[in-house]
């Protein structure tokens, strides 16, 4: 057992806290949190017009525990950001003040809540795009259809266009806009979205970037963009109130690259230097967005690499998840597919009551409640 996990399970044992691992406390910077157990980032496709929904307070309310962290779904930066119908947006006024009573909600329960900013680069069609424009990526290479989520028929994408070098400013200002305006909304920090083949992806894998000029080419320009990313949100709202989502394993969207490994250590070695809270990294297995494949890669040298906390993801259960914090091979666990389907998995987990299977087939209805919030609890309170 690693160091730091095997003082924090001591210490909870001598004060009476359940020592099983995932259930032990952990200082995330500046946040106090009661467990190791995450709320991860979730596409529900509920938020009408790209405006937060009242049914989200209860969404997330309800999967809230106190100290525990929940990160919210992908949240477009921009119009021009946006890439599927009814995903939540933080560029406005109007969706500023709708995420308040929602942040308010988990506040009140005594969670701690990031807002995940998105931006799906080519992942898009003309019919999102402000004036019928084309989408923006990395690259001119228009992406092969892909079947998403719970659909049955493969979306198809428009051909992008190639940002200029003198535009990524002008993208790296929207998050950092939509970073300001998310702790305006209440929240606790925000989460940047660098993975799973959208935009910061699109310029850090090498499948796809294809560039000449200094974001294209070598490992360090082509991670430019997303650092600098960082560094300007950091500046905007605090080191300690950042975070970021990688996937340098995954090929979802097309998003390969020929060196995985080298591409993660490299980032998590450069965030150092910006002193951001946590690493948020999806785990080799999940090469494509659902299916979990045994594979001999490991996030290891990553967690070794970054200083901050580091969260892992993908395919997790419960025995798996207790498993990494007890051989620090992280410091926290986030669950998707298990926290969806059960609102209160920390209490399931402390108790090892069974679980509920979650249904795939209503993952991103636009109904506010099915597949949503009415999933059940243990007992019949929320």
């Amino acid at each position: 057992m690693g160091v730091r996990a095997q003082t924090q399970l001591q210490e909870d044992k001598e004060n009476g806290v359940s020592t099983i691992p995932l259930l032990t406390s952990f200082k995330m910077g500046r946040f106090n949190l009661s467990h190791r157990i995450v709320m991860p980032p979730l596409t529900r496709q509920r938020s009408y017009n790209n405006i937060p929904q009242p049914h989200a307070a209860l969404y997330y309310s309800q999967r809230t525990t106190k100290g525990g962290l929940l990160i919210t779904e992908a949240t477009v930066v921009s119009e021009s950001a946006r890439g599927y119908k009814d995903t939540p947006g933080i560029w406005s006024k109007e969706q500023v003040e709708a995420w308040k009573p929602i942040v308010d909600a988990v506040h009140a329960k005594g969670g701690i809540f990031f807002c995940q900013i998105w931006h799906v680069g080519r992942a898009s069609t003309y019919e999102y795009q402000p004036n019928g424009q084309a989408p923006v990526s990395s690259t001119s290479k228009q992406l092969m259809p892909q079947v998403l989520a719970n659909a049955t028929e493969p979306a198809k994408f428009s051909p992008p266009r190639r940002l200029r070098t003198d535009e990524i400013p002008l993208v790296i200002n929207d998050f950092r806009v939509a970073a300001r305006n998310a702790i305006e909304a209440g929240f606790d920090g925000v989460e940047i979205h660098g993975a799973h083949g959208y935009l910061l992806d699109q310029f850090m894998k090498d499948h796809i970037n294809d560039r000449t000029d200094h974001y294209g080419g070598s490992l360090e320009n082509r991670c430019r963009f997303a650092l600098e990313l960082v560094e300007a949100v950091a500046n905007e709202i605090g080191a300690d109130r950042v975070g970021i989502r990688l996937s340098p394993f995954a090929t979802y969207l097309d998003s390969g690259d020929s060196n995985p490994t080298a591409l993660g250590v490299y980032m998590a070695e450069s965030l150092n230097k910006y002193g951001i809270v946590y690493c948020h990294m999806v785990e080799p297995r999940m090469k494509t967005a659902e299916e979990s494949l045994e594979c001999a890669e490991t996030l290891l040298p990553m967690r070794k690499a970054f200083k901050g906390a580091f969260i892992v993801a993908g395919g997790y259960d419960k025995e798996d998840g207790n498993k990494a914090i007890s051989e620090n091979r992280t410091d926290l666990v986030a669950f998707g597919r298990l926290f969806l389907a059960n609102p209160d998995l920390p209490r399931r987990f402390e108790l090892d009551a069974p679980l509920t299977k979650h249904n795939r087939s209503t993952y991103c209805l636009s109904d506010p409640v099915v597949g949503y919030t009415d999933y059940s609890f243990l007992e019949n309170t929320a």
